[in-house]
């Protein structure tokens, strides 16, 4: 099942008809974007990598691809600091705080490099408002995190009979996908699902060691647990383990966002019931593409929405689903 925000079409439409990339390519422009992933080990970043490149490749740029081997705003600020001393011609990023990152990358908005965010965001991710203090990038690429949540819960509700305890794992506060895809979660489990006791949020701090540990602990407290949400790629594998760590695979049931290629395993096993993919070469593609049309002065849209895949077992071995499972 596949899905895509009308906000998102519309933008990648009016995208289209703001820039052809054959004649950009016959312009012969030579420019170099960078793109400073979330961390540099995630098949998620590295997936995006890929479709930034094929971009890249098609319009003749140069593409500098640079960041911290784990999402922290501590180890990201030196790795952005670098990328803008190159002096790039524009700079796509994935933030790691909504808050931390907004006076370095105003840094760079300072010395004339124009700011695309992809997968998360600073500030509000509402941009070119004139309002605020993190409204300076020109525009925000990703999922519609919220809607993936709410598509989480009624997964995980349905997965579970419409009642049951529940929690979210998840990675730390102020991470704008993550606080997103929970906030829509609880959104949805509150508004259609009043069978489902929705119980704290735990987190791990991006380490699957720490969430299956959680998981064990929930359990622990919830003998009667019937279900976890994972907002990201590790929060899900995590938990996964510690379900099955704790004999209760196939008994509590799993929701993981984002498909790394253990996801399939997982799928087949029963350890995991749904996982939902992103499109993180679409947000890589996108993101280039957006970038060189501003460079060749070209309009772009503020805000552009791309789509995912739901996988579960019933559709996990079709290839026209199985192409969205992440590269590593």
């Amino acid at each position: 099942m596949k899905r895509r925000s009308i906000l998102g079409a519309a933008a990648l439409a009016a995208l289209t008809t703001a820039f052809s990339p054959v004649t950009a390519v016959a312009e012969s422009h030579s420019f170099t974007i960078a793109l400073v992933p979330g961390l540099t080990t995630d098949a998620f970043y590295i997936t995006m990598q890929k479709g930034a490149q094929a971009a890249a490749d098609a319009l003749g740029v140069e593409l500098v691809f640079q960041g911290a081997p784990d999402f922290n705003p501590v180890t990201q600020v030196p790795v952005l600091d670098a990328v803008i001393a190159r002096g790039p011609d524009a700079i796509l990023i994935a933030p790691t705080d909504t808050v931390q990152l907004i006076e370095p990358l105003r840094k760079a908005y300072e010395a004339g490099i124009p700011v695309i965010t992809v997968d998360t965001f600073i500030g509000s991710g509402v941009y070119q408002t004139g309002a605020g203090d993190a409204d300076f990038p020109l525009a925000y690429i990703a999922s519609d995190n919220v809607l993936g949540g709410r598509i989480a819960a009624r997964a995980l509700a349905n997965a579970i009979g419409g009642e049951g305890k529940v929690y979210v794992s998840n990675v730390n506060p102020g991470i704008s996908t993550t606080d997103q895809r929970e906030a829509g979660f609880k959104a949805e489990m509150a508004e259609n699902f009043p069978g489902v006791e929705v119980l704290e949020t735990q987190f791990n701090e991006n380490d699957a060691n720490n969430a299956a540990s959680q998981l064990q602990a929930v359990f622990a407290r919830n003998p009667d647990l019937k279900g976890v949400f994972g907002a990201n790629l590790f929060s899900a594998l995590g938990a996964a383990n510690g379900v099955q760590q704790a004999g209760q695979s196939g008994v509590i049931k799993v929701v993981a966002f984002d498909a790394p290629t253990s996801i399939v395993d997982n799928i087949n096993s029963g350890l995991v019931d749904v996982a939902i993919a992103q499109h993180p070469a679409e947000i890589g593609y996108y993101g280039v593409v957006s970038a060189y049309a501003h460079l060749t002065g070209n309009s772009i849209p503020v805000s552009i929405g791309t789509g995912f895949t739901i996988i579960d077992a019933s559709n996990v071995s079709d290839p026209d689903v199985a192409k969205y499972i992440y590269s590593d």
